[in-house]
């Protein structure tokens, strides 16, 4: 895997995008305050760096903070799990070129300390990882590099570089398979049903540890099921529209499985609002819509976009689980987190963004 990464870094340089910055390059100062930042009254914005900034959620969630006039910087090493000129195209589509995209392979930890040390933002939302399910049960030591050691590495230099909070993206696949049950917290328990989930719940481990060594604000974040425009092209919404609109058959593993679909809207605007959240200093919370969505359902308003859809149904593939639904009592009382966007409000929005972008 390393040595493959290192041949597509080479190959994804500064000249190929142009709002790259190199990390060795990368001034300390760059990045500016927006003139309409609420910060403008001479108070300076906090300083954020947001890894695996170019990916799905990362994307969103810099523009997001950029919006709200923080002073953002991105990383990303634009690892091939999906092309980088599509990663490329929705950081600039979504940030407008306001905020600088840092070329970083996180798995180097003398250059990632040397980096983030330089920079010393007071806050990092660490979403950097390996995805994906299936990719985990071919490739399982590829996660412990990207989802468990790359981690260790941001931590360690969070601390070093004198951060104040560490923003962590997990995911509800920490649970294992619990069946159609609003899931708590503390019901992690460390029996997954995947290298991936594994090596997430691994990495929190690690967030709760390097938080007490260096005495800085945790907060981990367990997404369910995030969608919307720019989603991951290998996710179920993803797949399902890419073939719908060539008029191709999609295909649906197993029988009776629901997930918490949580429009990416809600999902950045929880984790800004956690910025300034009340509780200790490590914490997890849930971040879902709360109201799991059956297949059933997602086939159904699916086909009020695709009057003419084709359905193949498949066994269930391995290390999936039957179902998810957040409880998200926590982050509501902790940050006022409330998603706002119904489901069927979000997929007419993605089916919108995909007929425009995906063809």
């Amino acid at each position: 895997m390393s040595g493959s990464l290192c041949a597509f870094r080479a190959a994804v340089c500064p000249e190929t995008f142009g709002f790259f910055h190199d990390a060795a390059t990368f001034p300390s100062g760059c990045g500016k305050m927006l003139m309409d930042s609420p910060f403008c009254n001479g108070v300076k914005p906090l300083k954020i760096v947001v890894t695996g900034g170019a990916g799905f959620i990362g994307s969103h969630l810099a523009a997001r903070l950029s919006g709200l006039g923080y002073d953002v910087a991105a990383v990303d090493c634009f690892h091939p799990y999906y092309p980088a000129e599509r990663k490329a195209r929705q950081f600039q589509t979504l940030t407008g070129g306001r905020v600088p995209l840092v070329r970083l392979d996180l798995l180097d930890g003398e250059r990632t300390k040397r980096w983030l040390v330089e920079f010393r933002p007071d806050v990092v939302y660490h979403l950097a990882a390996l995805p994906g399910v299936p990719y985990s049960l071919e490739e399982p030591f590829a996660y412990i590099d990207y989802d468990i050691k790359a981690t260790v590495n941001v931590l360690a230099a969070a601390g070093e570089a004198g951060v104040s909070h560490v923003l962590f993206a997990s995911s509800s696949s920490v649970y294992g398979d619990r069946g159609n049950v609003p899931l708590k917290e503390e019901m992690a328990d460390g029996r997954v049903v995947s290298p991936y989930a594994a090596a997430k719940y691994g990495a929190e481990s690690f967030c709760h540890a390097y938080a007490h060594l260096y005495g800085y604000q945790m907060t981990i974040f367990r997404y369910f099921t995030v969608y919307g425009p720019w989603g991951r092209p290998d996710m179920a919404i993803g797949t399902f529209l890419r073939r719908l609109l060539v008029g191709e058959e999609i295909v649906v593993y197993g029988k009776g499985t629901a997930r918490d679909y949580t429009y990416i809207d809600d999902i950045v605007a929880g984790m800004a609002a956690a910025l300034h959240r009340s509780g200790g200093r490590s914490e997890v919370f849930n971040l879902g819509a709360g109201a799991p969505v059956t297949m059933e359902q997602l086939l159904a308003e699916l086909r009020k976009h695709f009057p003419d859809m084709k359905i193949v149904h498949a066994p269930e593939r391995k290390g999936d689980v039957k179902a998810t639904w957040a409880d998200i009592t926590k982050a509501e009382r902790a940050f006022g987190y409330k998603p706002k966007v119904a489901f069927a409000e979000g997929l007419a929005r993605t089916v919108a963004w995909a007929r425009e972008y995906e063809r």
